[in-house]
């Protein structure tokens, strides 16, 4: 499978990439560098946008605002100036933490995790926002990732990509709230590779990204493995239905951790990539403040 690289800027650890059909725009981060990256997919230059601390994702509200997930809880995000306006705190106060994956449910709910700046075993957690509302859902991730949904709200997935193991949950399709346990969804214990950032076509494929394995995994709605794409860094770290159909992929990556041997062997590293797959995918909804 080819791939065209979207944006040639590299990131230390790019992450979070989100489509905006009404502007046909890509956001995305580069976490460890406080940088929010956006560019047009009918081309042009990429946009770098300095925060001033860590952030890992953004939703939108309307046509006005957008929410972007940082260190310190949930900003609204003015679209033509960039200010941020706190709006509610998580894990402000405790400063060894960071914001990692999320996605917005399809009631409007935001699934977002939090994680130790330095991947300590158990410093994170998978939180449920709504309408005003928060609540911790699992504690205790080291790193939290894959949080998606299936199109109909009734099925939500994760991974803690520590242990490699990638959970569905039945969900409340009018709430985003999981209902009963985790089941078991995809062992990749033992694998090269990690389980990393994850999307839900309508079709229940579930388009992972093999951080570790520079390729993009898709499983059928029983977990099974569908197919595999090359992505050319070997670090891919999450994908995102792009275009005005969503029936593209694209997918950030990231140079971090590699050495100056293994950057001469990955030279895309850290850029962010369109890839020549078909996909029958989605655009994300708005998130409920």
């Amino acid at each position: 499978m080819a791939a065209v690289i979207l944006s040639d800027e590299a990131c230390s650890l790019g992450e979070g990439p989100t489509y905006d059909p009404a502007s046909d725009t890509l956001y995305w981060f580069d976490i460890l560098a406080s940088r929010m990256l956006e560019r047009k997919l009918s081309g042009g230059q990429t946009r770098i946008h300095q925060l001033g601390e860590m952030a890992s994702a953004i939703a939108t509200i309307d046509g006005e605002r957008q929410l972007l997930l940082t260190e310190t809880g949930l900003h609204v995000r003015d679209a033509a100036t960039g200010k941020l306006t706190l709006h509610m705190s998580v894990e402000a106060a405790n400063t060894g933490t960071r914001s990692n994956d999320a996605r917005v449910h399809p009631c409007g709910a935001l699934w977002f995790g939090t994680m130790g700046k330095n991947a300590e075993a158990g410093a994170g957690a998978i939180y449920w926002y709504f309408r005003g509302e928060l609540r911790l859902l699992l504690p205790a991730i080291s790193i939290p990732n894959s949080i998606c949904f299936s199109a109909d709200g009734k099925t939500a997935y994760y991974v803690d990509t520590a242990v490699n193991l990638l959970y569905r949950l039945d969900c409340d399709a009018d709430t985003g709230l999981p209902l009963g346990e985790p089941k078991l969804f995809v062992d990749r214990r033992g694998d090269k590779g990690g389980i990393d950032g994850s999307v839900v076509d309508r079709d229940g494929v579930l388009w992972n990204a093999c951080w570790g394995g520079g390729r993009i995994d898709a499983y059928a709605p029983d977990g099974n493995l569908l197919r595999s794409v090359p992505v050319p860094a070997v670090q891919a770290s999450c994908p995102a239905f792009v275009g005005p159909a969503a029936d593209r992929l694209a997918v950030t990556s990231a140079a971090v951790g590699l050495s100056a041997k293994a950057l001469r062997a990955d030279p895309h590293a850290g850029k962010t990539f369109l890839l020549d797959v078909a996909v029958n995918g989605r655009h994300e909804p708005n998130v409920l403040i």
